[in-house]
């Protein structure tokens, strides 16, 4: 039997560690929470990222009546920084949520449709894309996409006939 690692780091909100750059992409992720769109679930999204020509990006979570209409924000950054800036590598990504109805004991963490778009965009730019969940108290970082999603869907993995 083989067995799977994943490498991740788990770190204090307040680590005196983290650069200015990544303190300013946790504070983006949640001023952009606050204009989530989610009147049903009341689970808001943020999510920031920073391209290689240091300009952050926001998206949050719009959700509609006519499930599954609404979309993710991670999905919302990633598509709007593919369509606004084609050529620029993804760096970083750091994702928050907040909700009326749940504490967020551990920060939430991308759903599966997410964590595809997040490795093809990694595979593509052939540059990793550090991760990073928070909430109020923690942060966990993971230094690729690869390592949210080990088993993930490619052409290349399927066996042409």
């Amino acid at each position: 039997m083989q067995e799977l690692s994943i490498k991740f780091s788990d770190r204090d909100i307040n680590d005196k560690s983290f650069s200015i750059k990544e303190r300013d992409l946790f504070n983006k992720a949640l001023e952009i929470c606050q204009q989530a769109y989610a009147p049903y679930s009341h689970f808001n999204v943020g999510a920031s990222i920073l391209l290689e020509n240091e300009l952050f990006l926001t998206g949050s979570n719009q959700e509609n009546s006519s499930f599954p209409c609404g979309i993710c924000a991670e999905r919302v950054v990633l598509f709007s920084a593919k369509s606004n800036y084609p050529d620029l590598k993804v760096l970083k990504i750091a994702i928050t949520a907040k909700s009326k109805n749940f504490k967020n004991t551990i920060p939430a963490a991308p759903c599966g449709l997410c964590r595809q778009v997040l490795l093809e965009y990694e595979v593509q730019q052939k540059h990793k894309i550090e991760i990073y969940l928070f909430n109020e108290k923690r942060v966990i970082k993971f230094n690729q996409a690869k390592d949210l999603l080990p088993f993930y869907f490619s052409e290349d993995r399927l066996k042409r006939k």
